[in-house]
């Protein structure tokens, strides 16, 4: 399974999270070497009226703010597995969701107990409008 089809069997769970208000935040983390880029964090926000995406991308020494529509997040998400990050996790309300690849660039997708008790308040406010 490429990385594409793999991350888009993730990401999914992120989508239905985001329709059901359980999606607390997205982190992307573990870069491969010392690299300039150390995480991309996502977290709903609304524009004009409609849910989206805002991708903070956090440099060594600055940070950079992207937003894009949920399907368009998964493309852009993409290109980032395995150059620089070995890892994304999905915290909802129910589970977090870990992507990981490991040193021979292997997937493996692992749910564990929820980190967040809350999900995301602009989300809820946008569900609950």
């Amino acid at each position: 399974m490429s990385f594409t089809e793999s991350f888009s069997e993730f990401y999914n769970h992120a989508k239905i999270s985001l329709a059901n208000g359980t999606f607390a935040k997205l982190t992307m983390a573990k870069t491969i070497g010392n690299t300039d880029l150390m995480n991309i964090y996502v977290r709903p926000i609304v524009e004009v009226g409609i849910l989206k995406l805002e991708l903070k991308y956090k440099f060594q020494q600055e940070e950079q703010i992207e937003i894009h529509t949920i399907d368009n997040t998964q493309n852009v998400l993409v290109n980032y597995i395995n150059n620089p990050f070995m890892s994304a996790i999905l915290f909802t309300t129910e589970f977090d969701l870990t992507y990981k690849l490991n040193k021979k660039r292997a997937v493996s997708i692992t749910e564990s107990g929820n980190t967040f008790g809350n999900a995301s308040e602009v989300l809820l406010e946008y569900l609950n409008r």
